[in-house]
This record gives structure tokens, sequence and C-alpha cells, in this order.
């Protein structure tokens, strides 16, 4: 068990041999401010995995596959998919929540999906909504509801903002099917609105109080693949008091990843938070990706705050670059993030039972001109297994960053 910071003794053939040489990818309401104990652990289950097929890599651009027009729109369906987490986020997690990182006020929406029944809930209903911008609510009836998309969600370049609050009773359903919800600033088929795509800093989207449940990127090529519920490009990003369940992208691939989240790209390289929201929760019901089974990344950092990864698996293999003979992939259990100068912070969060074929079960972290930092901070990481390598003293962890990962006021075992 590890609660302290110690230094990285890390094989220096290892290192030199599959780690430094095969790690690099592209360039790149609030809590009290006390320091209690980490969060406590609640299950002891193994991490499962589940299987998706083959993609390029992340770092090859490619066109975004249209999804087919349905002959009929289902309306949403009362019964849930399967047994999903009662409630999301970390009740153990006290980090201090910035005014960014919270959610929206949606007391005046927009405009609203539904009528107030669940036939009026449908996925067309979603689509037009979340093209026309604004602050989205849904009227779906008393009970939850799941509403199955027959299309992927696309966020318009022109619009300011992009908010979506489910109200804690709406799930979003790729059906095994399709991605979910899309922006990407530099697909001229959303609107070209500025000359600088990758840096700007609109649209800004924002998910809340919902469930992202079996969304399944596999085959898409759009930004290298990847983001199996969400794929991000540019404007800026934040997800809170949301729930990821069972989501896929591509199961091989060197840099792909992001079974649940895919960001490249955020305006001046401010974070994407994730606060208050659970990945997985439950045997069954992590996400699965070459890499990153929850969150995966190139070049941007994140702050994660009182939050719950866990049974996440990265299934890929051959690390990155791929080893010969292999397809490459298998790094960051619940986290994958690659790139230069960039930060990942998690505080108040439960990180646990992630599962990682090759290296980081829980966090990998690769700074390719070692800049970059990596802070845990009163959190919980506990059994998320690398089985091919890892950063000696750090359970769970591979890191090349600056210096050493701060880890504080947390236990790494």
């Amino acid at each position: 068990m590890r609660s302290t910071p110690a230094g990285i003794c890390v094989l220096a053939g290892l290192l030199a041999g599959t780690l430094l040489t095969g790690c690099g990818g592209s360039g790149g309401g609030g809590g009290a401010t006390g320091a209690p104990p980490p969060p406590s652990l609640s299950a002891t289950a193994t991490a499962t995995s589940a299987s998706a097929s083959a993609a390029p890599s992340a770092t090859s651009a490619g066109t975004h596959r249209p999804s087919p027009a349905p002959a009929t729109t289902a309306p949403a369906t009362t019964a849930p998919a399967a047994a999903e987490p009662a409630s999301a986020g970390n009740p153990g997690g006290h980090a201090a929540v910035p005014a960014a990182a919270r959610a929206v006020d949606t007391s005046k929406p927009t405009r609203t999906v539904g009528d107030g029944t669940p036939a009026s809930c449908t996925s067309a209903a979603v689509v037009a909504a979340v093209a026309a911008g604004g602050v989205i609510t849904f009227s779906c009836g008393p009970r939850r509801v799941v509403i199955t998309m027959k299309a992927t969600a696309k966020v318009r370049n022109a619009s300011a903002r992009v908010v979506l609050d489910g109200g804690g009773k709406v799930t979003l359903s790729g059906g095994g099917r399709r991605r979910i919800l899309f922006m990407d600033t530099c697909d001229q088929a959303q609107g070209w609105t500025t000359s600088h795509c990758q840096d700007q800093s609109t649209p800004e989207l924002t998910v809340q109080n919902l469930t992202f449940a079996d969304g399944d990127s596999t085959g898409e090529t759009a930004e290298g693949g990847g983001g199996g519920a969400i794929l991000v490009r540019g404007g800026r990003f934040k997800a809170v008091n949301d729930r990821f369940v069972r989501n896929r992208c591509d199961r091989s691939g060197p840099d792909l990843g992001g079974a649940a989240i895919r960001v490249l790209d955020q305006y001046h390289d401010l974070p994407v938070y994730i606060t208050a929201s659970t990945f997985g929760g439950a045997p069954g019901l992590g996400g699965s990706c070459s890499n990153g089974g929850a969150l995966s990344s190139i070049g941007v950092s994140w702050v994660v705050l009182n939050s719950v990864l866990t049974y996440n698996s990265a299934v890929g293999s051959g690390a990155n670059p791929a080893r010969g003979g292999t397809p490459g992939g298998g790094s960051g259990g619940a986290v994958y993030t690659d790139g230069n100068l960039y930060t990942v912070r998690v505080e108040g969060s439960l990180v646990a039972h992630n599962d990682a074929k090759e290296g980081g079960g829980a966090f990998f972290f690769v700074s390719n001109d070692r800049t970059g930092t990596l802070a845990v901070r009163r959190s919980t990481l506990h059994a998320n297994p690398s089985h091919g390598f890892s950063t000696a003293g750090y359970p769970g962890v591979f890191f090349l960053g600056a210096g050493r990962p701060d880890v504080s006021g947390s236990t790494l075992d």
C-alpha cells in the first residue's frame, strides 16, 4: 500500500526497450476544502472487459462515418437495459469544485426534448435539439427513460454553447451500434467558423445529469477513432453528474482510446472537467477500448473531481508504438493520456478494478517532452493491474513526465 510519494525506480532495460521508445504518440456542487481520509472502497470484484473490432491509429485522420438513416424513430423506453449505478460520482469525495467545473443552470431552457411522455422523447428529437444548440432539457414523464439513438447527435460549430441536462432520469443509448454525441470544431461538415479551428472558444459543450450507455465507435475513423460515447475536438467540454456504462471503441490501435470520452484540443489548453461522475461503477458496466477504458486524449489537460472510475479495461496489445507483429494499444485501464505539455489532476475520486493489458492499469500518462504533470490527491487507487509495465512505487500508474507523480492524501495499492 502507498500513501505518500516515493522515488520512481524503473528498470532501465525495460524503459529503454518497450517503454521509453514505445509509449509516445502525437504531440501535442462545491465540496469541502479540508483533507479527510481518502474515499473508501466498496467493492472488490475483478474488472471485466468486452470486445470491439480493429481500426487505424488515433494519429491518422479520417472521415466521420455517417450513421444510416433509420426507417422509423423509436420512442424512449421506460425499462432500463440493465442495472446501473444508483447515483453518479463518489459520495466520499470532498474535492472543492470550482465554478467552471459545476453544473450549468438549466432552469430556463432554450428548448426541451419531449412533451411529457416517453413516446415523445426520440432519437430524432435529440439529434435536432443538439444541432439547434442552446440549453436543452428533457420532458419524458416521471420515470427514467432510455432513448436509443438511431443517429449520432452532432454539435453545430456555430453554436455558442450546448448544454444537455437529463435531470437524472434520461439515458442516451448507442444501442451497441454507434457513438452517441460528437463535437469537432475542425469538421467542416458541422460548419467552418474560424481559421483556427483547433483553438476556438466555442462551442461550449456540457453534459450533466445524464447516463450514456452502450455507445460504440468501433470502425469510426474521424480524428483517428475512439470516443465510444462522446468524441470532442475543440471548444470547451465538461461532464457533471453523469454515468457512463458499457461503452466501447476499437479493440486495437496504438494511440486511439476513450471508451466513454475522447478529447482532442481545448481552447487555450484549458482543462476538461469531469465532476461527480461515474465510469463503470460495477462489474459488467465498465468501458472497453484499445486504450483508455474510460477517458482518453492527446495533448489535453484533465481535472477529475469526486468521481468513480471502476471496472474499465484497455484491451489492445503491443503498446505504442506497436511492437512488431502487434496492432498496438492496451494501456490506461481507466485513463490514457499522451502529448507534450499537459496536466492531469484527480482528486476526491475512486479508481479501482480497472485493467490494462499493457501499461497503467489505472492511469497511463506520457508527456513526450517530459513537461507534463500528474497529481493524485485525496483519492483511492486500488486493484488496477498493469499486465505489461508500470512505474515502480506507483501501483496502477505508468508515468513519463516532469519529475514524479504528485501523490498526497491518497492510497495506492
